[in-house]
Formats: C-alpha cells, structure tokens, sequence
C-alpha cells in the first residue's frame, strides 16, 4: 500500500472545504437575489395598488371635467350615457409593457328596449333613473299613498314593508295602515327609534322593520350588474326569499321581477334636476311677485303675446271655456298691461297656461271687455312651442327639483310604480323614447312633456285617451333627466396585476361639480374582465398575467 505524504492529504481536504464553502455562498447568494427578487415584485405590486387607486381618482377628476361642462359642450364630446371615447380604458400611466400600463374605466349597466337590465355601457349612470327615497314623502301629497305605490314597483316589496318605509321616513308617529311607527322599535330586544325624516344612507333601509340584507343588497355580491359562478348560490337564497314574498302577499305584490342586483341598485338618496334652461340659464319663475319685472324677463324669451297672457294670468282675470264678448278674440298683446294691478293667482305647474282662454275687462267704463287667445292653444301646433315653454320657465326660483324619475332612463320596474302609469303608457315609453341624450341631437326627449307632444294634444294607446289631464297628473313624478350622476370607475394595470374600484356619486346642480358620495370597492375585486375593460396597449401576443375578478 503505498502511502501519500502529508501535504497531499491536507490539499485534498481543502479542496473539500473550498467547494463546500463555494455551494453554501452559491445558495446564500441565489437566496439573497430570490428574496430580493420578491421584494421587488412585492414593493412594484404595493405601488401598483397604490397607484390603481390614484387611476380611479383621475376617473373620478375626468368625470367632475366633463360635468363642469354645459349641456351642448357634453354632447358635442359624445355625450355622458355611452361614450368609450371619454370612459373606456383612458391611459393615464403609458408604458409598452402592458404589465406597466395604467388605465381607468367608467362603466355602468345598459338597458334594453323592453327596459330591463342588459350588459353595459362606459358612461355615467343618471340619478334620477333611481327611486329617491326621500322624495316618497312628496309623492303622497300627489296620489293617495303616492309612495306605497312607487316602493311596491320593487320586486319582492310587500305593503307591510312599503309602509314600514313611509312610516320610517315621514315626521309623525301615527302608524300607517300597514307599516311600524316608534312602539314597535322600542319593543325590540335591543330598541331603538324611527327616524321620522330623510333617511342618511341607503343602507339605513336595514333598521326598518321587515328589509333583509338579501332584500336590498340582492345576489349580485361583487357589484358588476351581473350574477357570476361564484354568485349562483346566493342568487338561490334570494330567489327563496323572493318566492316566499310572494306567495305570502298574493295580490299585494306588484312586480315580480328580479332581486338579482338587490333593491340598491333602483335606489337613491341624491336624484334632482336644475332648475335652468338648456343654456344652463335660470328659468323665469312664473310666479315673481314684481310683474313688471317679470314681464321684461318675458318678453325677453317669448313674443309679446305669451307675455302679456302670462301677466294678465296672473291678475286674476276670468278664466273662460269660450267666449264671452261679440267680438272677435284677440291675442293679450292686443292688451295694455296694468302693472299697478297686483297679482292674484299664481301658477301651479306651467301646463296650467295651456288651452286657457280669459276674458279681460278693462278699468275704464268706457272701454269693452275683450276675449284673449289662449297663449297656448290646445291643438297640434303645440308641439312647436311646448319645448320653449317647459324650458324657460318654472313655478318656482329654487335652483333645483328634487325627486322625479327620468322616463328616458329608468328601467321597467320603475316605471311601473308611477302612480298613473298603466302598462300601456308603458309600453309606449319604452318604444318611444331615446334612451340617450348623445342621439337625441334636437333635444326632442328633454322634457317630460315630449308625452304630450309624440302625437299632439292626444293620443290613442290601445284605445286608451292621454289628454293634457293625464300629463298634468304625472308631471310631479317625472322628468326627463336629472344632474346628479353616479359612476363606478375601475383604475387597473392591463397585465392584471392590481386594480381598484370605486363609487361616487356627483352633484352637476353646482357651479362645480361637487362629490356626495364615495365609497371604496377595491375589496369587491376588479369585477370586469380585462377585455370589457379595454385594453390599449396588451395584444394577443402578449402575456397577460392572471388576476381575481
């Protein structure tokens, strides 16, 4: 056996030790550059995050722009319903690498022709297509239980709840014939009161006698307008529930249509219009108690005739059904206006100046009484002057109206709850109507009178007559378009690695468009695929990460 020296085996063992000290900083290193490595992707994801909810506040800022402008400015840039040139997948963080790309979405459901709930669309979501609940109060000064009939149009609603919510909202302590006023409350487990005024939020709801969580938030959890897989089984729970409802109330239910999206999604707190012409200019209160002051306004905007009706109007002068003199009937700019004769009467609605004849009797013995035109007559050429009218002029100077629902927008089921819309008239609005204000160029649908306008003064509906009454009767209740939007936005990485989701609700009835409402969806998910989203720079040739809707 032979046998190596000394200094050979200590040379072969450090060779040993050199290696194995080589492995041991080989892995400390890949470890080190692996933990690095994740604490890059760690801190790049957290500012992603970060940043996707700076994407939702540009929404939010691109939103209040647009509403800063006037009504003509907004159309001419595509309108605020369906507008993907203003909405859809605005880049505001521009890179190649699409997992550096950073845009932002407005998005909102559609509505079909038959008026249900249908996709979606990138604008924003009008107010007033909403049921405002603290408007239900006024709707009983109009219709016997006006409010009841407006909730019933939800699906599910049953009389014990619709007048639960009157008596929670309406200032006294009498208890309605089916509702819950503060004796019921205080018999609780844990009491407490009724609010007896506006509700705060809508989520209040909860504290009302017979509303569930399932009732007003429905199946759709994340808030996308849609029931995904995930959702089936909550949309089963609420179908129960909804059958349940049903069954119990037998004919006291009105709509049964879908709780899918919950009573949330008809719901409001916030609806109303300006009170200003389309040039974003006040309206004349027809009801000024300076006469001369408001004839100068009058006549700035109609023909003398209109304005001297209007004066003469409100004196008091006798309201006629036909004439009353030998004489031919003359229009009241034939009329010298006595300004120092105060006024009498004062307008209730602005349709109270149509088909109306008066007979003026002058001061002076010697002159003869006279038979005025109306200023606007109860025939076809109403239709070419109706617009001016509804648009310049108002009953009242406050700068807003509260409460009414827009019949251009609002789905089915709402519409189904206007006290004196029947399913006829229904139908026809549906049919009739332009949905979206960006196609109605000649501004034919602003107003809720264009009810009255689509065929004259009256029109058959199935053998159903709507007169001047009928549009009387429902002009407290709608409109034809609000000034408070709501907008859900999504500010989100196109590589799927972050986003953010928010809701806010603004108030356009300001000089600056000012917000009333804002929550945080991020929790939610992002709720869209990437795809519906928009995508302005990740291709089909491009790896996009995967991410939690």
């Amino acid at each position: 056996m032979i046998s190596l020296p000394y200094h050979h085996k200590t040379r072969g063992s450090s060779l040993m030790i050199v290696l194995v000290v080589v492995v041991i900083v080989s892995l400390g290193a890949y470890t080190f550059s692996e933990l690095m490595f994740t604490h890059n992707e760690t801190a790049t994801l957290s500012s992603q995050n970060i940043q996707a909810k700076w994407l939702v506040d540009a929404g939010i800022d691109t939103a209040r722009i647009h509403l800063l402008q006037n009504h003509e400015l907004r159309m001419s840039a595509g309108g605020d319903y369906d507008n993907r040139n203003v909405f859809q997948a605005i880049n505001v963080i521009p890179d190649t690498n699409p997992n550096l790309t950073g845009n932002f979405t407005i998005i909102a459901p559609a509505i079909d022709s038959d008026g249900f709930i249908a996709g979606y669309r990138y604008g924003l979501e009008d107010e007033s297509s909403r049921l405002n609940l603290n408007a239900l109060v006024i709707a009983d000064t109009y219709a016997d239980n006006g409010g009841r009939e407006m909730l019933m149009a939800l699906p599910g609603m049953t009389v014990d709840i619709a007048d639960a919510i009157m008596d929670w909202i309406d200032d006294d302590d009498e208890t309605r014939e089916f509702g819950a006023e503060f004796d019921y409350y205080q018999s609780l487990g844990s009491p407490y009161e009724p609010n007896n005024g506006p509700f705060n939020t809508v989520e209040e709801l909860l504290l009302v006698r017979g509303v569930t969580p399932e009732m007003l938030y429905g199946a759709d959890i994340n808030r996308n307008g849609q029931i995904d897989t995930h959702e089936e089984p909550a949309r089963q729970r609420v179908q129960e529930i909804l059958s349940i409802a049903n069954s119990t109330s037998g004919d006291e239910v009105l709509n049964t249509g879908s709780l899918d999206r919950g009573w949330s999604a008809y719901l409001t707190l916030y609806s109303q219009e300006n009170n200003l012409n389309i040039n974003g200019e006040p309206r004349i209160n027809l009801n000024s108690s300076d006469l001369q002051t408001l004839h100068q306004d009058l006549s700035s905007v109609f023909d003398p005739a209109v304005a001297n009706f209007i004066i003469l109007y409100r004196q008091g002068y006798e309201i006629v059904d036909e004439p009353q003199t030998d004489g031919l009937p003359q229009p009241a700019s034939a009329v010298e206006i006595d300004f120092l004769r105060e006024p009498e009467r004062e307008i209730t609605q602005v349709l109270e100046l149509i088909g109306k004849q008066i007979l003026w009797e002058p001061d002076l013995i010697d002159d003869e009484p006279i038979d005025i035109l109306p200023a606007y007559p109860l025939d076809i050429s109403l239709a070419n002057t109706l617009d001016r009218l509804m648009d310049n002029a108002s009953t009242s100077s406050n700068p807003t109206i509260p409460g009414r629902l827009n019949i251009n927008q609002a789905p089915r089921l709402l519409l189904q709850g206007v006290p004196g819309l029947d399913d006829e008239l229904i139908d026809f609005i549906l049919q009739t109507r332009s949905i979206d204000p960006y196609q109605d160029q000649q501004n034919y649908y602003r107003h809720e009178t264009w009810l009255l306008k689509q065929s004259g003064i009256s029109f058959l509906l199935g053998g159903v007559p709507f007169t001047l009454e009928d549009m009387k009767a429902l002009q407290p209740f709608i409109c034809g378009g609000g000034s408070v939007f709501r907008a859900q936005i999504i500010g989100y990485y196109e590589g799927g690695t972050a986003s953010a989701r928010g809701e806010v609700v603004i108030d356009a009835t300001t000089v600056t468009p000012r917000i009333l409402l804002w929550r945080d969806l991020s929790h939610l998910g992002r709720g869209y695929p990437l795809d519906v989203l928009g995508l302005q720079y990740a291709g089909n040739d491009q790896t996009v990460l995967p991410s939690i809707q």
